[in-house]
């Protein structure tokens, strides 16, 4: 059974090696057959494609991601080699990126750490280990400091609620908690706030944020605005904004990596490879009714080549 919500399924009676063949067609001789390497690396896994890069380095001898390296540039170069990693593997080198050299890249590591359910924090931890011989908790605490710091260590630990019941009791302790924490005092104690965002099932959460709302008045987006700053408050909104409507809150980042001038490929990237087998199909739906126009139509005017070409088969639109 596929995930209904992905736009890229497994596709039974495909075969590593007829794929490995077809790209090194692609990328031999005078120019290079694009159309190919997006056909084959758009309607396969992130699983088949780690088969092909096997059957690749088996039957050539060479990296699959050096030679696409040789022959591609651009954005349309890092979509592609994007895609020739699991998706524990594209977070983990995303974290990395965000921590390496100079100054941190607080907004990624936002954007990877919460937004990804136990499973996928679990393997990213270990495909960090893998890669680059290093702790990502202990590179985490290194280079960030405070409630921000203790609310990445406590989703690291990947100890969320992994059920769907919903305790109305807990729920409302939890509102009273926030509030006690939050507006219910001068200053604000962060760790209840992180203790129960990091910690209560996604269900959970929706009904302490709706007993928030009753109890007091205020919704939780408002408080946290009004009571926290900086990286603190903006991992907290993206905690509750992924509970409310996940596939709202990443139709809402297209929507602003594509508005205005320029456009942020990164983003772009990111979103689509991560959610290409989980829910992408969703969150086309939701840019619709949300912008009443397509995902696919917005990708059209605001990208270009082959790179727009990659994105669109991504999405299963041509």
């Amino acid at each position: 059974m596929g995930n209904i919500h992905a736009t890229i399924k497994h596709q039974a009676n495909t075969d590593a090696e007829r794929d490995a063949k077809k790209i090194r067609k692609a990328c031999k001789g005078a120019g290079t057959d694009e159309a190919a390497i997006i056909e084959v690396l758009s309607s396969r896994t992130a699983q088949q494609r780690q088969e092909i890069k096997k059957s690749y380095k088996t039957m050539y001898g060479k990296d699959l991601e050096d030679v696409l390296k040789s022959e591609l540039s651009g954005d349309f170069e890092s979509l592609s080699l994007a895609l020739l990693d699991l998706p524990c593997e594209y977070d983990a080198k995303l974290l990395r990126k965000a921590m390496k050299g100079a100054g941190t890249n607080e907004k990624l590591l936002i954007e990877v750490l919460c937004t990804r359910a136990n499973p996928q924090i679990k393997a990213i931890k270990e495909a960090y280990k893998r890669i680059f011989d290093r702790d990502l908790e202990d590179d985490v605490k290194s280079d960030t400091s405070g409630a921000f710091k203790k609310l990445l260590v406590a989703l690291l630990q990947a100890n969320r609620d992994p059920g769907l019941e919903i305790n109305k009791e807990l729920a409302e302790a939890d509102a009273k908690e926030l509030y006690e924490a939050g507006e219910g005092r001068w200053g604000t104690d962060e760790l209840a706030f992180n203790s129960v965002l990091a910690k209560r099932n996604y269900m959970q959460l929706r009904a302490t944020f709706a007993a928030y709302a009753i109890l007091h008045g205020k919704d939780i987006e408002d408080v946290i605005k009004s009571e926290t700053s900086g990286d603190l408050k903006k991992a907290y909104l993206t905690i509750v904004k992924c509970t409310k409507d996940c596939q709202g809150y990443f139709a809402k980042r297209l929507y602003k990596a594509m508005k205005g001038a320029g456009t942020d490929e990164a983003i772009l990237i990111q979103i689509l490879v991560s959610r290409a087998e989980i829910d992408l199909q969703a969150i086309k739906e939701k840019y619709q009714s949300m912008y009443n126009k397509s995902l696919g139509d917005a990708i059209r005017s605001d990208t270009s080549g082959d790179f727009r070409r990659l994105l669109l088969a991504l999405l299963h639109e041509k």
